[in-house]
């Protein structure tokens, strides 16, 4: 029996509704995958993408930069939060997580990055390490300030991407083990149909009219592995 990783490309598209892309079985999650899948999707007519959110994984963002040149990448919020949080004892998380919305909750990019550099120095003595850690790798969870302000935070976590892989999880666990990637692939691809049908006839996501100056056709695309 061997593990496999499941990528996922969700979507938003010019009318604002959500949809699954794409959904693939990979040996491993890596530039390769990443770069292959996203190969697919160009074929596919995707084009114009302004934005890919997700978490830390350079294989993605490195592919990324190869196929959608000129997209920004937004690094999820939440996982970045779990990933400084064990930087300061559990005594201090609760403060750590309050100092970090205040950060991503600023009404502008300059009251973000003046909050941010506040807090840095606030821990750069007591936990030097938690400050160079947000002062090195923050930059890119504070991308979606490039966006307007009532798209900001539908852009800025994997947050809605994540509920529909907990749903895979559920459904997979049924299973427990997959007889090979076909079958694999059928039970996904089934669960990313129904998904995407009741987002498509949904209440639309986003209001798209703040971008509609855009001269290339516009998606914005959230990527991640569900693990």
């Amino acid at each position: 029996m061997a593990s496999k990783a499941v990528l996922i490309v969700k979507g938003i598209s010019e009318s604002g509704h959500r949809e699954i892309l794409a959904v693939d079985v990979a040996n491993t999650e890596s530039e390769a995958t990443w770069a292959e899948l996203f190969r697919k999707l160009k074929e596919r007519g995707v084009q114009g993408v302004l934005l890919v959110t997700s978490d830390e994984h350079k294989g993605l963002v490195a592919a990324l930069r190869r196929h959608f040149q000129g997209a920004a990448w937004q690094r999820c919020q939440t996982h970045f939060q779990r990933n400084v949080r064990d930087l300061v004892p559990r005594s201090q998380q609760a403060a750590l997580a309050d100092g970090l919305r205040e950060v991503f909750n600023a009404s502008n990019l300059d009251k973000a990055t003046s909050r941010r550099d506040e807090l840095i120095e606030s821990y750069r003595e007591s936990y030097p390490k938690l400050a160079d850690k947000l002062d090195e790798d923050s930059e890119h969870t504070l991308t979606c300030f490039q966006f307007p302000k009532a798209h900001r935070k539908k852009l800025r976590t994997t947050n809605g991407l994540e509920r529909f892989n907990e749903e895979i999880a559920r459904r997979s666990n049924v299973v427990r083990v997959f007889p090979n990637d076909k079958a694999c692939i059928r039970l996904i691809a089934a669960l990313a149909m129904e998904q995407s049908e009741e987002w498509l006839t949904g209440r639309r996501y986003l209001d798209m009219s703040p971008l509609q100056d855009q001269s290339t056709p516009l998606k914005v695309l959230t990527g991640t592995d569900p693990g």
